[in-house]
């Protein structure tokens, strides 16, 4: 769990300098795709409980903070897709949902403009 406090303390950190220190971004995408990977690789680091049930989750911060940049960036998929691997931790379901909308509606829209 430690591991996984010190990736989130990162982003929060480097979400917080982004006005001082813009390339730190870069660094908040990595930071946040670690965090993810720790938490799938071993729930047990986002757990209060060794039996890792779903409710026993901590509230994850760097990965919804990470799809908020993404989304807001335009990058709809890659947003989505990180959602989704968040999901199974309790977190992010209401997210998957607005951003399976977005891709949706911006799949409609250039298989429309693709028809002119």
């Amino acid at each position: 769990m430690d591991y996984h406090f010190v990736l989130q303390s990162a982003v929060d950190r480097l979400w917080s300098d982004r006005r001082s220190y813009a390339a730190g971004l870069e660094m908040l995408e990595v930071f946040a795709e670690l965090d993810l990977q720790l938490m799938e690789a071993a729930p047990q680091a986002v757990s209060f409980d060794e039996d890792v049930r779903p409710e026993t989750f901590v509230r994850v911060t760097s990965v919804p903070r990470l799809i908020s940049l993404l989304e807001r960036e335009g990058a709809f998929t890659e947003a989505l897709a990180l959602a989704r691997r968040l999901a199974p931790f309790r977190q992010g379901e209401d997210v998957v949902e607005r951003l399976l909308e977005k891709t949706e509606a911006l799949a409609t829209e250039s298989a429309a403009g693709g028809l002119v």
